[in-house]
């Protein structure tokens, strides 16, 4: 079972996306029949029958085993992942670009980098599965707290300052055999859960003719 797997087909996120599969799903983090899963989630077998079928038919869940019952064969399956993502790339032409106005201030730009990378390391996971090799990633995921709009700002100019630098040292265009990596940073604040009106995210206010 993967740790995580990506869903790239629209028939498949939308099969995922119904209530009673995405229970279904979540409760064969563990091995289940259909008997067993209509005990669990208090529905009728044939109902689970139908979307295990349905889930089955999209790669969500696998058939585990089959096991006799007295003169009943048990179908066992489990989901093929512990969680899924749905890749941007399922919604086709309307999935987010960051090419269309990049905006290094933009909360959309920053959605719309973040939806490439899950689109792009998506895609390189299911390819690497096939062959079943590993992928070489990097990540970083680190909190700060500013003292003032002022610190914010500066700890921004520093940081693009660093990656360009870092970029310019080590990127080699004629590198025979190299392969291009892409490098995304990215900074917002901590949604609250329910924030008050003092805890709301600060806004930047527009340049004259800007959207944010």
């Amino acid at each position: 079972m993967l740790d995580v797997a990506v869903i790239e087909e629209p028939a498949a996120a939308e099969a995922s996306l119904d209530p009673i599969r995405s229970r279904i799903l979540a409760a064969l983090a563990e091995p289940g029949s259909a008997a067993m899963l209509a005990v669990r989630l208090g529905l009728p077998r044939q109902k689970i029958n139908y979307h295990l079928k349905e889930l089955e038919r999209h790669g969500l869940v696998e058939l585990e085993m089959e096991r006799r019952k007295g003169n009943i064969t048990e179908r066992v399956y489990r989901a093929t992942a512990t969680s899924y993502v749905i890749s941007p790339s399922a919604l086709g032409a309307i999935s987010p670009d960051p090419s269309r106005s990049p905006d290094q201030l933009s909360a959309y730009w920053l959605l719309a980098l973040g939806s490439r990378l899950l689109q792009e390391v998506g895609a390189l996971l299911g390819g690497a599965q096939r062959a079943k090799q590993r992928v070489a990633t990097f990540g970083i995921d680190a909190q700060v707290r500013f003292a003032s709009a002022a610190d914010r700002a500066a700890f921004t100019e520093e940081l693009a300052q660093a990656v360009t630098t870092l970029v310019g040292r080590y990127h080699d265009e004629s590198a025979e055999g190299g392969r291009n990596h892409r490098v995304v940073v990215g900074l917002h604040q901590i949604p609250t859960a329910q924030p008050c009106p003092q805890q709301l995210p600060e806004t930047t206010e527009p340049e004259a003719g800007q959207e944010n």
